[in-house]
């Protein structure tokens, strides 16, 4: 945060500068001093005040807290534990699964920046068994930092981006206490992002990578079955809206991501046999694997890939 602050100021000094240097050139006496300091300092005057307000408005979404970690306490049930291993399974495995490949335990460890060409800092996924930050944060940080994205002190920018904030209530508790019942894994680092001021006014201040919607109030999940509105409610669970948008019609290209496409007009071509037969093996007929994390969906119950596929070929409304 320090680094940050300091980058801060001197980008706040830049526009006093360029501001001085514009109205100096606007006193000078002479044409040639005149306008074309005026054009020069003027535009880096505008620039260097653009990048300040990103600068404010990324910083302060970076570091103040969207509203107090609530008070609870999850019970740690084994039908709580139980449905908590089937969710991280499907939805925390691909980011916080061991730098080695494996599915558990969830230790992280990889630095997801090394991907990205720009220097925004650093984005190391989190160790979260209790030998890592869950050794540090109460039952309400975790909830907020899944739900809001908002970690202790600053965001967790990875989990903003990630549509777990629409998970119900009862969902997210129920994670919370499989990732308690974890065996405990030390690591070299428990992780944490440290982005600087350009991660901030890139991914939070000019909002070059939407932000998902914000999710105010207690959350109920739909009615389980093989239906569309289950079926949406699955997509965030398997991590499906964040790449292909939120209305899984595809997105577009940023700076730190490809294009999506949209999956609707290819799954609409399936069965739903055929739909959970590519799901569950990661392959097309012509037997070249998917370009997708398909080991997350392969995670889901029938049941649950059911609802997907009812959702993807319903008319997007």
């Amino acid at each position: 945060m320090f680094g940050n602050l300091i980058s801060f100021l001197v980008l706040l000094a830049s526009v006093v500068l360029f501001g001085w240097l514009t109205y100096r050139a606007w006193k000078a006496v002479r044409w040639i001093v005149r306008w074309p300091g005026l054009v020069a300092s003027g535009l880096l005057t505008l620039l260097a005040a653009v990048v300040t307000f990103f600068a404010v408005k990324g910083l302060a979404f970076m570091y103040i807290a969207p509203g107090p970690a609530p008070d609870i306490s999850v019970e740690g049930t084994p039908e709580q534990i139980a449905r908590g291993a089937y969710l991280a399974g499907v939805a925390c495995i691909g980011c916080h699964g061991a730098d080695d490949g494996s599915r558990f335990p969830l230790s992280g460890g990889q630095d997801v920046t090394e991907d990205i060409p720009l220097p925004i800092g650093t984005m190391v996924i989190s160790n979260i068994t209790p030998g890592g930050v869950l050794a540090h944060r109460t039952d309400g940080e975790l909830f907020r930092v899944i739900r809001h994205g908002y970690g202790k002190g600053k965001r967790a920018a990875a989990m903003t981006f990630m549509p777990f904030g629409s998970l119900s209530d009862e969902d997210i508790e129920a994670i919370i206490a499989f990732l308690r019942s974890q065996e405990s894994v030390t690591t070299e680092t428990v992780g944490g992002d440290d982005l600087n001021i350009l991660g901030a006014v890139l991914l939070f201040g000019a909002n070059l990578v939407p932000l998902p919607e914000t999710i105010d109030g207690p959350v109920t999940a739909p009615p389980m079955g093989a239906n569309p509105e289950y079926g949406k409610y699955v997509a965030n669970i398997g991590e499906c809206r964040s790449c292909h948008g939120p209305d899984m019609t595809g997105s577009e290209a940023t700076p730190f991501s490809p294009a999506y496409p949209n999956p609707r007009p290819l799954v609409a071509t399936l069965t739903l046999e055929q739909f959970t037969e590519r799901m569950r093996t990661g392959k097309r007929p012509d037997g070249s694997e998917l370009d997708m994390p398909w080991r997350n969906a392969a995670a889901m119950s029938d049941d649950d890939l059911a609802a997907l596929y009812a959702y993807l070929i319903e008319p997007v409304k």
